[in-house]
């Protein structure tokens, strides 16, 4: 039997491609579109997990921006 579990996902934009990457695991997909690169993110990490026990206690990362001056 299956247990949902909700993780952590970051999609950018590469060239042509959305990559997304999942935050609490090393793992990362590509898409053409963000909702792609998410399904694909979604099937990435249930084929990583049937290899891979769940993480005990996840605790999601805290994300944020950051304000960085940078010369002109």
């Amino acid at each position: 039997m299956s247990t949902p579990v909700t993780f952590t996902a970051t999609v950018t934009r590469d060239g042509e491609w959305y990559v997304s990457r999942c935050l609490e695991v090393e793992v990362a997909s590509q898409g053409e579109t963000v909702e792609e690169a998410l399904a694909n993110l979604r099937e990435a990490l249930e084929l990583y997990f049937e290899d891979e026990p769940a993480p005990p206690a996840m605790v999601h990362p805290l994300v944020t921006s950051v304000d960085v001056r940078i010369p002109a």
